[in-house]
């Protein structure tokens, strides 16, 4: 595994291995670890339902939709904190939560995570 520095700025396979790239921005593992990421739906991505793992604490996530995909790629979320057209945010390690496949265009979306400890 690379050090995170080096996956700054760089386009790499999204986590779940359906299609979707992302692009480190920031992070930081202390004092609250966070990351910031640009995400890439290409037609044909998608990301299966899922939850994301914490070893301890809390986790937080705040999408903001840059560009909708012209077809499909919807963000899907069993309880949402706060969800609009364009701002998703919720606990991914709780809330189960996918995209459906992107059926034509390009979705942008930028996404900053954070885990409260304790």
């Amino acid at each position: 595994m690379k050090p995170w520095h080096r996956k700054l700025w760089r386009w790499d396979t999204g986590r779940q291995n359906s299609g979707y790239e992302k692009m480190l921005l920031l992070g930081a593992k202390w004092p609250l670890p966070f990351d910031l990421y640009l995400l890439r739906f290409s037609t044909g991505s998608r990301i299966p339902p899922h939850t994301d793992r914490v070893q301890s604490g809390r986790h937080y996530r705040l999408n903001i939709v840059l560009r909708k995909a012209r077809a499909g790629g919807d963000f899907l979320c069993e309880q949402p904190i706060y969800t609009s057209p364009r701002i998703k945010y919720f606990r991914p390690d709780r809330a189960e939560h996918s995209v459906s496949e992107v059926k034509a265009g390009t979705r942008y979306v930028l996404s900053l995570g954070w885990v409260r400890r304790g």
